[in-house]
């Protein structure tokens, strides 16, 4: 057998079908697509997700979770990180946030312990591994623990009797 003698199984290709040629053609006169109707007219396309009035499927299904009130951010900073400041510097989250760490310094830091520390930093952070801690002192610096950041203010309450 060679190459010039390879063909397609009988029935596996089929002949361009040539609409609008007249009647006798088999797809003469409406070409294939039935009577009136939006299906009928050129440039047709029904976005897949249109159900004809039935409720979307996306509106079908359950919602998942909630969004706390109080939740607070946390963003995690590794050892190893920390190896672009210079050695004495005091490293707190606004330190963290210019160097684009962190996305802001409103959140809490939590410093983790991978990677390693070659010169004595002073670390200010909302809480640390005990491995990053123990790094941090073995380099000759400080892991200071700070209080969290204050919560967003509440917002003021409706006058009495519910009426503005």
């Amino acid at each position: 057998m060679k190459l010039s003698e390879l063909a397609p199984p009988l029935g596996a290709t089929h002949k361009k079908r040539r609409c609008g040629l007249g009647r006798s053609s088999g797809h003469g006169k409406t070409s294939g697509r039935g009577q009136k109707g939006q299906r009928s007219r050129s440039g047709h396309g029904i976005r897949p997700w249109l159900e004809g009035g039935q409720m979307a499927m996306v509106y079908r299904i359950p919602k998942r979770g909630f969004t706390h009130v109080k939740h607070v951010r946390t963003e995690v900073v590794n050892l190893r990180s920390l190896a672009r400041f210079a050695a004495g510097s005091v490293v707190d989250p606004a330190a963290l946030a210019s160097h684009g760490l962190i996305r802001g310094a409103d959140c809490t830091v939590k410093i983790l312990g991978d990677g390693t520390v070659t010169h004595p930093l002073v670390v200010k952070a909302h809480g640390f591994s005990q491995t990053a801690a123990a790094r941090i002192v073995e380099a000759g610096g400080q892991a200071q623990t700070i209080p969290p950041p204050a919560a967003p203010p509440a917002s003021p309450a409706s006058p009495a009797g519910g009426q503005a």
